[in-house]
């Protein structure tokens, strides 16, 4: 049954991805609006993508410049990679639980409120010179 369990871990550890992530996860913004914001900085270096948010007048945006700083912060201290030499290799915002709720509405009836929520990711990787 278990056969070859030393290599089969070995073969994982390698596959790994070793470029620095970070996830922000149950965030209460609809992944539509996430991911306008995100199609902004995908392919942009760091301090691009950081300079963009910040003068960018949209609500994901303080949530997004908040993973993006966090990944930097990962790529510096757990990989020792410099913060200018990073760019924004992938970026997406999956669906999170929808948050259902009830509006009243005439005659005794009701309508469905869905407050969706979003799951940010955010992946760097070194540029090559």
């Amino acid at each position: 049954m278990a056969t070859r369990i030393k290599e089969k871990a070995l073969a994982r550890q390698q596959a790994k991805d070793k470029r620095p992530t970070a996830t922000a996860r149950y965030i209460r913004i609809s992944p539509d609006k996430v991911r306008i914001v995100l199609d902004t900085i995908r392919g942009e270096s760091y301090i691009n993508a950081v300079a963009i948010l910040k003068n960018t007048s949209k609500a994901a945006c303080e949530p997004v410049i908040k993973v993006l700083e966090s990944a930097a912060a990962n790529a510096e201290n757990n990989l020792g990679m410099n913060k200018s030499d990073l760019y924004v290799a992938e970026c997406f915002a999956n669906a999170g639980p929808i948050l259902k709720r009830v509006m009243p509405r005439a005659k005794g009836s009701a309508s469905r409120i869905n407050k969706r929520t979003s799951h940010i990711t955010v992946i760097l990787d070194a540029a090559v010179k």
